[in-house]
This record gives C-alpha cells, sequence and structure tokens, in this order.
C-alpha cells in the first residue's frame, strides 16, 4: 500500500451536507486496517520498491471495483441502502495507486424502492446521488474518455468510471441507454445471472442466447461507446455478444472453469473468443468465486491461479484484472444478499471452505499493491506488468470509446 496521494485533501463523502438533518449517518468500516495487512508476499527491499514505483508510475486500472464504504453492522445493510446515499471511500481510494476505477455501484442490491433491485429510476439515483459527492472534491474525478484517464495520471488524480453489471434497468427501452450514457456510464453488462429482456444470465437452466432485443442493445452500445461486459452472461449469451459486438468486448471479473468448475467462471471457449475479438478477461477476486485445487482457501494465490492460466491461454495482453472488492465485510454482503446476487447457482454443488475475506485482495486499497508485488516476485517484466495492470485495457478503451 502506498503513503496517502498528495491530491487527497481528506475528503470525506458528503461532508458538505449536514449529518442527521440531510441524511441518515450510519457507523461505517475502517477503509484502512479493517483486516490484517497481507503478510504473504514477503518481498525483498528492491522488490518493494520495484512494486512502489510500478504503482506509483504506470497506469494502473481496476476493471472492476464497489469502491463505496458499507457500514461497520452489516445488521444495518439493508437500512443503510434504502437511504440511497452510498459513500466513496475516497480515504482508502487515496492509497491505492490507482489511476482509473470502474465502479458497479450497488447494481442488484440498489435496492432504495424494491428489495428485488435493479429498478431504473433506483439506479439513476444512485447514480446521480454519487455524481454530486464526486463534484465536491477534486481528487475523484467523474472520467468518461481516455484522456480524462490520461489525465488523471498526469495530476495524481483517480479516474472514476461508472459502471453496471446488468442492462436490466433498460427494460425493453432502448433510449434508456442514452439516459445512462449521458449519466455517466461507460460500461455495462448483459444480464446479471438472472435472465433479462436482452438474454441469459449465467444462473439460468437453459440458455437461448442473446434476444433480439439483445441485438439491438449491443448494437446501441457499440454506437454510443459504452464498453460490453459478459461477466455474469450465460455462455451461449456471452458467445453471441462476443460475435455481434462490432468492438472488443470485456469480461471484466470473472476466472477459469478449468481451474474452479462452477457457472461463476467462464469456459474456455469463452475467454478464447472474447481474446481472439481483440477483448481482456479481468480477474475476479470477490469472496468464494476465483478458488483453485491449489489454492482451495480463497487469497490472492487461488486468484493468481486463474491468472496464469489464462496467460498461457490467450496470451498477456489479453488478461487483466477486475478484482471486485470493496470497503467493508463482503462476505456479510453476500450473505445478506445471497438470493439477489444469484450466489447458490453461481457456486454450485462444489464444495469449499468458507473465509471470512480474501486474505491480499480484501479491499481497493490494498489490491493492486499486493497483485503487483506478486508478479514482481514471480519474475514478470515491467512492460508484461503494464500490459496487465492496465496497459490491456486501455488498448481495448481506445477502440471502444468514442
Amino acid at each position: 500500500m502506498l503513503e496517502p496521494a498528495s491530491r487527497y485533501t481528506g475528503y470525506t463523502a458528503y461532508e458538505y451536507l449536514e449529518a442527521g438533518k440531510d441524511y441518515r449517518e450510519f457507523a461505517y468500516a475502517k477503509q484502512l486496517g479493517r483486516v490484517p495487512e497481507y503478510a504473504g508476499l514477503e518481498l525483498t527491499t528492491e522488490q518493494a520498491e520495484r512494486t512502489r514505483r510500478l504503482l506509483r508510475e504506470e497506469t494502473v486500472i481496476s476493471l472492476h471495483e464497489h469502491v463505496q464504504v458499507f457500514p461497520e453492522d452489516m445488521g444495518q445493510l439493508r437500512e443503510h441502502i434504502k437511504q440511497g446515499r452510498e459513500p466513496t471511500g475516497y480515504e482508502g481510494l487515496s492509497r491505492s495507486g490507482l489511476t482509473a476505477v470502474f465502479d458497479n455501484g450497488m447494481d442488484g442490491t440498489c435496492c432504495i424502492s424494491s428489495d428485488a433491485g435493479w429498478k431504473y429510476q433506483d439506479v439513476l439515483f444512485d447514480l446521480g446521488v454519487r455524481m454530486a459527492d464526486l463534484a465536491h472534491q477534486d481528487f475523484v474525478i467523474k472520467a468518461e474518455t481516455v484522456a480524462d484517464i490520461e489525465h488523471a495520471q498526469q495530476t495524481g488524480r483517480v479516474a472514476h468510471i461508472f459502471a453496471l453489471e446488468a442492462a436490466t434497468p433498460i427494460e425493453n427501452e432502448i433510449d434508456r441507454l442514452d439516459v445512462l450514457y449521458g449519466f455517466g456510464v461507460r460500461q455495462m453488462g448483459i444480464a446479471y445471472s438472472e435472465a433479462n429482456l436482452l438474454g441469459s444470465g449465467l444462473k439460468e437452466r437453459g440458455d437461448g442466447g442473446l434476444t433480439y432485443l439483445g441485438d439491438r442493445a449491443v448494437e446501441r452500445m457499440n454506437k454510443l461507446g459504452i464498453a460490453i461486459d459478459i461477466s455474469h452472461s450465460g455462455d451461449r449469451t456471452g458467445l453471441d455478444v462476443i460475435k455481434l459486438s462490432k468492438t472488443p468486448v470485456f469480461i471484466t471479473h470473472a476466472g477459469a472453469r478449468s481451474v474452479w468448475p462452477t457457472n461463476r467462471m467462464k469456459n474456455d471457449e469463452t475467454i478464447k473468443a472474447c481474446a481472439e475479438r481483440g477483448g481482456v478477461i479481468g480477474i475476479e477476486a470477490a469472496p468464494h468465486t476465483t478458488l483453485s485445487k491449489q489454492h482451495p482457501l480463497h487469497s490472492i494465490e487461488s486468484v493468481m491461479d486463474h491468472f496464469t492460466y489464462c496467460v498461457e491461454m490467450v496470451g498477456i495482453e489479453h488478461v487483466s484484472f477486475g478484482p471486485d472488492t470493496l470497503f467493508g465485510d463482503h462476505v456479510g454482503l453476500h450473505d445478506a444478499f445471497a438470493a439477489n446476487l444469484s450466489l447458490g447457482q453461481a457456486h454450485g454443488s462444489v464444495d469449499y471452505q468458507k473465509v471470512p475475506y480474501v486474505d491480499g485482495l480484501e479491499n481497493p486499497a490494498e489490491g493492486f499493491y499486493n497483485i503487483i508485488g506478486w508478479l514482481v516476485k514471480h519474475g514478470y517484466s515491467d512492460d508484461e506488468i503494464r500490459m496487465v495492470v492496465g496497459g490491456n485495457t486501455m488498448r481495448v478503451l481506445k477502440e471502444v470509446w468514442v
């Protein structure tokens, strides 16, 4: 973990408002030190300095995170969410070394008006309130273009990019894609595990592929310049998207089913097809997802088993990272929203031992220091590290974004 960014002035979310009057106040989880720092890297002094240099100097992009802070008492989670005021973890981001982050907000847990989530009005409310907060400080900036990411890199800021894990909120209104783009959304999934009007998610018994409405949505996203994500799409739907899209597609946060055989992982055919069309897979690290037989207790070592497998299969120029972390008890969030997140179908019947957190990739503040440190320790060159922590993503964005 780096020292706080010099641009960060100590701003906390919504400090321009009056707690208790303008919004309900909750006690939030610590952004730093909630769990012990990862001790497994054991870098030499030279390796540690090289890790810090790369994190400081390179364009480092996370393809998938949730950078808000969750209540300290997860028993208050649903009440907190209903207030519709998610706090961005500015302090943690100031220590992350990230140049840019794709923030997927509350997604299927955006339950302001309905426990089912994904309601269009709720998603717009969530996006708008988060943007209002970003506008009151100058360290984390709303990013919509490649130039914004380059500006953040040059000026010591963090480029914050809004994303959604599914297009479910558009229902059958294709023009809602334009509205979401106007709000700043620059990356979007097709379906989140549960099927919608565009196609099938990974939880469904049958996958009918993209619908005709899904075809139109892919075409509109291409025209708008929204990067498409198939992380939670079913296998056939994902392949249909890759084939139809005129620009490369992301698998922003997943792993390889050949390494850990659950629906939440992607099969080799999908990963290869994504790479053949110029796309990138970001390796996932949310609790109990990217496990491996070699490392069945979920940690950074399990995650990197998926990384090395994908690199060997499709080449290092098509692999990156979307750790899918947050500030707070991620396992507690999964326990509270297991149905919304389709965790039973995602994990299937594969046995695994539960952990309280993913050691080494627990939160956005520590993630990329440990990822780069692992790559340094395992002999990857500066050029290779540069590609997987940001370069590959920038290449795709230059093709996709307007």
